[in-house]
Formats: C-alpha cells, sequence, structure tokens
C-alpha cells in the first residue's frame, strides 16, 4: 500500500494562507490504513485549522470529508456539489489523489496535507516499512520474494557489497542487509543455487527515472 504521513500543521496553515472557505478531504483507503488521512484524520484537521485561525482572530470554514478513494475520478466526482462553495482544498490522499482531484476540479487551488513517502507494509503496530519501489521490472522470482532494489540501500542485483556485517548493513546497525535476506531465504528454500545467476543490468527505463509511466490494457479499452 501507499505509505503518507502528515505534514506539520505550521505547514498546513502557511498553504491556507488567506483563504476562508476550505473543504479537507480524507481517502477511504492506504492513508486510512496507515492512520494519517482517514476520515477521523480529516476531521482533527479541520478542527485544529478553525481553532488555529480562532487564536489568530479570524474564523474560517472548514469542512471535512471522505471519499472512498482520491486516485479514481468516479469517486472524486463525487465532490462536485460541495466544491462549488470552496476556495481551497486541502487533500489527505496520496501524491495521486491530490493531482486526481486538481485535474478533475482545474478551477480550485488543491493542495497536499501529507508527505508520500512508499510502498509498504505495516510490520507492527505504529510501524510502516518500505517493500518496493514500483520499478516496473519486477525479480522477485529470483529473489526468493525479497526486493534487492528496496531492501538493498544500494538497490545492487548482486549482491551483496563489501560492506555488510554479521547481516546488516554499512549504513546502520538496525539495517537488515537486503540481500543476507535474500541469501536466507534461498537457502530456507533450497534454492541458493539460483544465486549462481548473475542478473543483467537493471534497465531503469522503466522506473521513474524513465519519465512518467502509463499501463494500458488494449483488452480493457473502449
Amino acid at each position: 500500500m501507499i505509505v503518507a504521513e502528515q505534514k506539520e500543521i505550521s505547514e498546513i496553515i502557511n498553504m491556507v494562507g488567506d483563504h476562508n472557505n476550505i473543504l479537507v478531504v480524507g481517502c477511504d483507503t492506504c492513508v486510512t490504513v496507515c492512520l494519517a488521512g482517514g476520515a477521523k484524520e480529516a476531521a482533527i484537521l479541520s478542527s485544529a485549522l478553525r481553532l488555529a485561525y480562532r487564536v489568530k482572530g479570524k474564523e474560517i470554514t472548514v469542512e471535512a470529508t471522505t471519499i472512498e478513494r482520491q486516485c479514481e475520478i468516479e469517486f472524486v466526482d463525487a465532490l462536485e456539489p460541495i466544491l462549488k462553495r470552496k476556495d481551497l482544498v486541502i487533500s489527505m490522499g496520496c501524491g495521486i489523489g491530490v493531482q486526481t482531484i486538481a485535474e478533475r476540479f482545474p478551477q480550485l487551488l488543491v493542495v497536499p496535507a501529507l508527505n508520500t513517502k512508499f510502498l509498504g507494509l505495516p510490520e507492527k503496530q505504529g510501524v510502516w516499512v518500505e517493500r518496493c519501489q514500483a520499478c516496473g521490472q519486477c525479480v522477485l522470482d529470483k529473489t526468493g520474494g525479497i526486493c534487492p532494489i528496496s531492501r538493498c540501500s544500494k538497490s545492487l542485483l548482486n549482491g551483496p557489497c563489501g560492506g555488510s556485517q554479521n547481516g546488516k548493513c554499512e549504513i546502520s546497525k538496525d539495517t537488515d542487509c537486503g540481500w543476507h535476506l535474500i541469501y536466507e531465504r534461498l537457502k530456507t528454500l533450497g534454492r541458493l543455487e539460483s544465486l549462481e545467476e548473475i542478473m543483467p543490468v537493471k534497465n531503469w527505463s522503466t522506473s521513474r527515472d524513465g519519465g512518467p509511466r502509463k499501463v494500458i490494457r488494449e483488452d480493457m479499452c473502449l
């Protein structure tokens, strides 16, 4: 899932500026799961903004709503009736959600309340960790289901490097060596011989380095 965290309230207040009629929009999917932008967080942010401006001696109108997914236009369209009377939208979705709302309603300023961090999973209560960089060229079949692009600090395809010691990465004693994890997984699976295969140089054009990406399913196009 996409993992994000809320910006500092001072940064959000700075984006609000002199706007008086504001809609805070939460998202019911990824950012709800990581406790950054769901209905609860949208309501709390709305209250915090009203209070912050009241302390300044100014009353502003801040409403909160939540839609199922900010990344799909059909759900964003449901905002149209309420947006007719707003002059600013604060999105509590990921960066995709912010841009979807902005593209759908180009006459309105849409600003982000969150910093989008990475694709990850909940490791334990209150902790989310990166597991995928969406590089567009998955090799998990060769590495026992452990991603060398996201788990190795250097994104090595033929690791480990010389900096790992006792299963830990040289960047931090708290960071596992991705290739140590891969080795142990393949050993458990009885597939260590797969490490003898040299993976070719990665084609980074399938990742963000190749520019904005697009997936087209011809069989689904109308």
